[in-house]
């Protein structure tokens, strides 16, 4: 079982670049459920909700006769309205039947001082031991499973099992034991740290659509129709192994666009066999029998089994004007519309926003497998001018957040544990464009913390994104060739700001290629017509700054007043990186060697020697008195302002101005 808590409210955090030269981490005061219910609702209609209203009668206009669903009570509610929630766990799915308006939302809150949950997950009980007999029964089936984990386990009184008819894709099945994720019996056996999973090489011998290794004792047709996932690079991809022997795995078709079994650089994970169902907190769906075993160093109905049964804690893709402000989701999360505008979802606590294993969505097509969850997963704000704000989102296979759509916002969130299936999902996924994304702490990536990729929406003319003040860490977990902020390929971006961010600390597999091309910002594969401002980063392979301008270059580029170095790639050659200027940056730049070749501008960077930084190894970036980079930078007006000298500084702080701060704030 994954080894963290389901919460009422987490303690959130705020990182800020102080002046004792720490990130430091502050809790931040839980919000007061009715703070803002006055200013949203207006003169409307107070219904409440609660469990424990009455089975007949309820009309929710007082708490002794409040409605027993939050459904209820939004098909009664005009705008203006206000369902305040009491505690307690709610199974549904909220379709509210109307939008509210730009002035008068209709509002679902937690009632002060609650505790709310909505939640997908659906309770099973009656579970039974399996014994000698019922053994017997499933190796007469599955001859493979005698003497394996599995029937060790059966022989300890370790394995229960119920029925259950949790759909036709074991890899889409999610089991919860007492409110925390337990694990689908794998080989190796992950642990219960999908972020950091344990992992097993291919060897050597391997190629295309063959894993060689070693430690593959199973007998010769043990593994045969299992399920795979592979990652090398950055591709993770999901298969069906065709054949097996001990020391071998050979797959239906070999992983597609560049990915490949590569020696040492390829890790892969087996799965589907119920021989290995040996470890705490592990499960096995047995599709064909309709029946669910476990792992169990006690009778399961002791504790709270649940499997995920709905995606949606609130369907809000059909309205508008809709506030949802307190509320707590578990296996669940909440999605808006391409017409829905004017949404505010403010402290959601939620707790294992999207779950998958398949990743692999076309047979030869890369981007289909790369993006798998990018625009469907964690909390999905389609639209124009939506907002999720001072939230907690922990654990999801995908994003934590999806901006879709246009002018929409995520401000103040905590984000952690997300990406576990190792694709393109993010923090942030960020899509559409001129998206807002500020002031967040995202941490334990499996990939990047916010991906930044250009989408066009239809009637609407492309305007800049803002990425400002956001503090990451712990990315480029399961796969490499990323950042903290990565974006890609061959767009302008229109100008897109991506300033006063703190990146640092990513914590790549060991081995292999890694830790290959890991930054704070990665402006990947000809990106163009970004503003990269005012960033420091620490720990990053390739500096706080990369760019690539592989395939149509890299042009038009502001790269300003950055601390923590750079990397350049593909910028020389005629016209390569036309338009684009580095300026005012502290820290080595690697790829220099005929870089203004390709119309470069290079000017007034610190490249080496000492920046005498407050205190570099506690990260306090700020510079003494006595610093080189003081009165060393070119002017540029909105990104260097505020420093006490008569010219500004280079790098990320200003001398004399006050230290600016990154990550949610309380």
């Amino acid at each position: 079982m994954l080894d963290r808590t389901t919460s009422p409210r987490r303690r959130r955090t705020a990182v800020a670049v102080t002046a004792t030269a720490l990130l430091t981490l502050t809790a931040a005061a839980p919000a007061v459920a009715d703070a803002s219910l006055g200013q949203q609702a207006g003169s409307g209609t107070t219904y409440w909700v609660s469990p424990d209203g009455p089975d007949q009668g309820a009309d929710g206009l007082t708490e002794s006769t409040a409605f027993r669903t939050i459904q209820a009570c939004a098909d009664q509610a005009q705008p203006g309205d206000t369902c305040l929630i009491g505690s307690g766990t709610y199974d549904e799915t909220v379709t509210p039947p109307r939008s509210g308006t730009a002035e008068a939302s209709i509002t679902f809150s937690a009632a002060p001082g609650a505790h709310v949950v909505v939640s997908g997950a659906q309770r099973l009980t009656g579970f039974t031991p399996v014994g000698d007999k019922q053994l017997a029964t499933i190796v007469a089936a599955d001859p493979y499973a005698a003497n394996t984990l599995f029937s060790a386990a059966v022989a300890a009184h370790k394995i229960y099992s119920v029925p259950a008819d949790l759909g036709s894709a074991p890899a889409e099945v999610q089991v919860f034991t007492d409110s925390r994720m337990d694990i689908e019996a794998s080989y190796p056996f992950p642990g219960t740290d999908l972020l950091d999973p344990a992992i097993e090489r291919a060897g050597a011998g391997s190629a295309g659509s063959t894993i060689v290794d070693p430690a593959l004792t199973r007998p010769a047709g043990y593994w045969d129709g299992a399920r795979v996932l592979t990652s090398y690079w950055y591709i993770t991809t999901t298969g069906t192994v065709a054949s097996s022997a001990p020391g071998s795995v050979t797959l239906t078709t070999a992983p597609v666009c560049v990915h490949k079994v590569v020696p040492t650089d390829t890790w892969y994970r087996l799965s589907g066999k119920i021989g290995e169902l040996g470890y705490p907190g592990s499960y096995f769906y047995d599709a064909a029998a309709h029946r669910l075993y476990l792992y169990s160093d006690d009778n399961p109905n002791r504790h709270r089994i649940e499997t995920k049964v709905r995606d949606l804690a609130f369907d809000l893709t059909a309205v508008s004007d809709v506030r949802v402000q307190d509320v707590g989701l578990f296996a669940s999360t909440i999605r808006t519309g391409s017409t829905s505008t004017g949404v505010t979802l403010d402290g959601i606590d939620g707790r294992y926003l999207s779950h998958y294993w398949d990743v692999t969505q076309g047979t030869t097509n890369c981007g289909q497998n790369v993006t798998r969850g990018v625009a469907t997963s964690g909390i999905v704000l389609e639209g124009t001018g939506n907002t999720i704000e001072n939230s907690d989102l922990q654990f999801s296979a995908g994003n934590g957040v999806s901006l879709g759509g246009y002018a929409n916002t995520a401000r103040n969130n905590v984000i952690t544990d997300v990406d576990y299936a190792g694709t393109y999902a993010a923090g942030v996924a960020v899509r559409g464009h001129s998206q807002t994304v500020e002031h967040n702490t995202i941490a334990r990536v499996g990939r990047s913390g916010i991906n930044l990729q250009w989408n066009g929406v239809t009637g609407t003319t492309p305007a800049a994104d803002h990425l400002s003040y956001n503090d990451i860490s712990g990315y480029a977990t399961l796969s490499v060739d990323t950042a903290a902020i990565y974006t890609c390929c061959s767009s302008r971006m229109a100008g897109t700001q991506i300033d006063h961010n703190a990146l640092h600390d990513p914590t790549p597999r060991p081995g292999g290629v890694y830790p290959f091309g890991i930054s704070g910002i990665y402006a990947d594969n000809g990106q163009s017509d970004l503003r990269i401002t005012d960033n420091v980063g620490w720990g990053n392979h390739e500096g706080t700054v990369e760019l690539n301008g592989l395939g149509s270059g890299s042009h038009d580029n502001l790269v300003a007043n950055n601390t923590g170095g750079m990397t350049l790639f593909y910028v020389r050659g005629p016209n390569q990186s036309t338009g684009t200027q580095i300026l005012n940056n502290i820290g080595p730049i690697a790829g220099l060697d005929r870089a203004t070749e390709g119309g470069l501008v290079l000017s007034n960077n610190l490249i080496s020697g000492d920046p005498l930084f407050v205190d570099a190894a506690a990260h306090d970036y700020r510079l003494q008195a006595g610093s080189p980079a003081r009165q060393a930078a070119i002017p540029i007006p909105g990104v260097n302002d505020g420093s006490t000298d008569p010219l500004p500084s280079l790098g990320a702080f200003q001398y004399g101005a006050p230290a600016w701060t990154a990550g949610a704030r309380s």
